[in-house]
C-alpha cells in the first residue's frame, strides 16, 4: 500500500485499549517516551494551525496520519490528527474536518474492541462532520479538504455506520480488522 511519510515508521502493533501495553503511558508502549507528532511542525492555538486547504501536502503529521490509518493504526491515527485539531484550536472548518477524522480512526478502534454500537456511534458523527464542513466550502469547487474528498468521506462513513454490526461479525480477528475505507488524498505528489 502506498506510504505518504515512508521515513517515519509504523509502530510495531496497533494499540486496542485493554488488549496490548498502552503506547504513551506504559513503559513497554510502543511509543513511551516520544513525541507523537513532530516538534515544531504546528504551534498551539487557532492563528498556527496547518493549512489544510493548501499547505497539507508538507504536513507530515497529517500525512503520516493517513498512513496509520490506511495500515490500521486507528489509535495512532487518533492521537496524531487529535494533537493537529487541538493545534488548530478546535473549531472551525479544518478542526471539524481533523475531527471528522478523529471519528473515523475512533470507528476502527471500536471494531478491533467489538463493539458495533461504538463503530456505528462514531462513523455517524464523522458523516455529521464531513457534510458540515461541505456545506460550509466556500470556493464552490469539488468539496475537498486536506486532498480529500468531503462526499466520498460522508459516503464512507455512512456505509461503515450502516454496515456496523456486520462490519463488526466479519472481524474474526479483531488485532487485524479493519474499516471497509482507505484515505488517498487527490493531487499528491
Amino acid at each position: 500500500m502506498l506510504r505518504l511519510c515512508p521515513d517515519r515508521p509504523l509502530p510495531p502493533y496497533s494499540y486496542v485499549p485493554g488488549r496490548l501495553p498502552h503506547p504513551i503511558s506504559d513503559p513497554a508502549g510502543h511509543s513511551f517516551g516520544l513525541h507523537l507528532i513532530s516538534p515544531g511542525e504546528v504551534q498551539q492555538g487557532p492563528v498556527a494551525s496547518i493549512s489544510l486547504v493548501s499547505g497539507w501536502r508538507v504536513s507530515s503529521d497529517y500525512l503520516f496520519g493517513i498512513d496509520l490509518f490506511n495500515h490500521g493504526f486507528y489509535w495512532e491515527a487518533h492521537e496524531i490528527w487529535e494533537q493537529l485539531w487541538i493545534a488548530c484550536g478546535r473549531s472551525g472548518r479544518e478542526a471539524d474536518f481533523l475531527k471528522g477524522l478523529i471519528k473515523l480512526a475512533a470507528a476502527g478502534v471500536k471494531v478491533r474492541e467489538g463493539r458495533p454500537i461504538g463503530v456505528q456511534r462514531h462513523a455517524s458523527r464523522a458523516r455529521e462532520l464531513f457534510q458540515l464542513v461541505s456545506e460550509n466550502m466556500i470556493d464552490g469547487l469539488t468539496a475537498q479538504l486536506g486532498g480529500l474528498d468531503l462526499s466520498a468521506l460522508c459516503d464512507a462513513a455512512e456505509k461503515i455506520s450502516t454496515n456496523a454490526n456486520s462490519i463488526v461479525d466479519d472481524s474474526d480477528d479483531r488485532l487485524t480488522a479493519a474499516l471497509p475505507l482507505s484515505l488517498f488524498p487527490k493531487d499528491i505528489g
